[in-house]
């Protein structure tokens, strides 16, 4: 696989027209997997092929029970410099019932001993809206994670997907359905604790301290190009996106015969405003009717302004000169808003 990546590296090395690049990002997978040689060989061609910036954000995603003090030693003395812990929750309960392999101890200590190798940049995962997660717990679960050596945090709401262990649970009623109204909950506690601890909410799912935000997942807010490599990787150019195949097997033997095996979609006029709204609309830079005007066109400006009217009506979205951003009660409903929002 190690191999596969690095050729796919190199088929590819035109994909992209600027070769300087500021965030590279393992994850997508269990990239904690990656020996100190692995991982070191494929950064190694990255670095062949681009320019990678000398303040780069190199992230890499990992599982509580992979961080041991070996692999953090490991991974200090590689050029990773960001560390997206998956968390999930600090109590054995919520982890047991989403099926984590670690236990919420292990979450804690593996945060301190990354602080201590020399990790400042640390991201965790958790999940509200969890059957049986009661305020309370919810409120703890963040207490805890403000209480540690944690500059970002990503927050989502469970989402019970099909042929998983909770699904069967939920179908058969074991375990409760999740609740819309206590997910809302949970989410307007969110905001509010993140804020008083000092976390600025600047991606519906995403709070950070200040000069902490992912500059990897913000590339992708903001639109710009990007390379994916791997098994089920997406890449995007401005002009067309593509993904590679999902299997394994596959994804090494057609890079094997030299051909990357990838799906691509020519975007339309339609696609790209689509897009714009659906990832500027969730941030807090929010979207402007003046990019709109330029990068779309005036058709695409008028029909933004009539969709958007009842929602600033509503007091879902408020307008600051050309830009329109979520408000409090706006971030409960932002799939809606971004639904009616967007054109066919």
């Amino acid at each position: 696989m190690v191999g596969a990546i690095v050729r796919e590296l190199e088929l590819r090395c035109d994909y992209l027209t600027d070769k300087t690049t500021h965030t590279v990002y393992f994850g997508g997978g269990t990239p904690s997997l990656l020996s100190e040689a692995q991982l070191a060989r494929i950064l190694e061609a990255v670095h062949k092929i681009y320019k990678v910036h000398p303040d780069a954000e190199i992230t890499l995603e990992a599982n509580p029970d992979d961080l041991t003090l070996q692999k953090l030693k490991e991974l200090k003395r590689s050029s990773v410099n960001r560390l997206s812990i998956g968390v999930q929750s600090f109590f054995d309960e919520d982890l047991l019932l989403m099926n984590r392999a670690h236990h919420a101890a292990m979450a804690e200590q593996c945060i301190l001993d990354a602080a201590a190798a020399g990790f400042d940049n640390l991201t965790i995962d958790l999940i509200y809206g969890v059957p049986g997660l009661s305020h309370e717990r919810w409120k703890r679960n963040l207490d805890k994670a403000f209480s540690l050596p944690v500059q970002h945090l990503s927050c989502y709401n469970l989402t019970v997907e099909t042929k998983t262990a909770l699904y069967n649970m939920v179908k058969e009623g074991k375990v409760a359905d999740v609740n819309d109204e206590h997910s809302a909950q949970q989410f307007l506690m969110l905001m509010d604790l993140a804020e008083a601890n000092g976390f600025e909410h600047y991606e519906i799912s995403n709070f950070a301290r200040p000069g902490f935000y992912s500059r990897h997942n913000t590339a992708y807010w903001q639109n710009k190009p990007f390379i994916g490599i791997g098994p089920s990787a997406h890449s995007y150019n401005g002009d067309t996106r593509q993904w590679n195949v999902s299997s394994n097997a596959a994804y090494i033997a057609s890079i094997s015969r030299g051909e990357v095996p990838a799906t691509v979609e020519n975007l339309t006029a339609e696609n790209r405003y689509n897009e714009y709204i659906m990832t500027r609309l969730r941030t807090m830079w929010g979207v402007d009717a003046d990019e709109i005007k330029t990068d779309h066109g005036e058709s695409f400006l008028k029909d933004f302004i009539l969709q958007i009217h009842p929602f600033i009506e509503s007091g879902d979205v408020v307008r600051a000169g050309t830009i329109y951003t979520l408000s409090r009660s706006g971030k409960l409903i932002a799939d809606r808003i971004a639904s009616r929002l967007m054109v066919v």
